[in-house]
């Protein structure tokens, strides 16, 4: 059995175009790097669709409960109000009563810390701070600065690092200190 010769004859490669053959090649290379281009945005795509999905991951996971740590909110500020109207006589007759609210206002925080929810409670003199304070009024005090704290009406709250609810303050607007 004889073996068939596949290359081409010597005639059949002078018969070729040089310019075409060239042609062909930068046809090829340019096709390659097209495809190569391509494939490098995709990988690129790919990288950014991963790190976005797992910064949304990150988020839900930290902030998913915002809705309910604000709902939470006016449980602890009625809770606060009540033990804040205690006098001492109510204190001294429902002793069992106060503490009972003492004990679910500290529960209450324990949880709400729990889960990365912490209190915003400016004190008197702290310089105002937009970020974290709604200023309430403002009022000349002797004695104070321009945009210093001279009341606190109302504690505020942060889930990790973002203002559920911001301190109620009020703030000096005296011109001299």
């Amino acid at each position: 059995m004889a073996q068939e010769n596949t290359a081409p004859e010597q005639s059949e490669l002078e018969d070729i175009d040089p310019l075409m053959v060239e042609d062909a090649l930068d046809q090829l290379r340019a096709e390659r790097d097209d495809m190569r281009d391509r494939f490098m945005r995709a990988l690129a795509d790919a990288e950014n669709a991963r790190k976005r999905g797992e910064r949304d991951r990150r988020e839900a996971e930290q902030f998913g409960g915002s809705k309910l740590a604000r709902d939470m909110l006016p449980v602890y500020d009625n809770l606060k109000r009540a033990l804040d109207a205690a006098n001492e006589e109510t204190r001294a007759q429902a002793a069992a009563l106060i503490e009972g609210l003492e004990l679910t206002l500290r529960e209450l925080i324990k949880v709400l810390n729990k889960h990365g929810v912490s209190e915003i409670n400016p004190a008197i003199g702290d310089q105002f701070d937009p970020q974290l304070h709604q200023a309430m009024f403002e009022a000349p005090l002797p004695g104070t600065k321009a945009g210093q704290i001279i009341q606190v009406m109302g504690v505020g709250f942060l889930l990790h690092d973002r203002l559920l609810r911001p301190a109620q303050v009020g703030v000096s607007s005296n011109t001299q200190g």
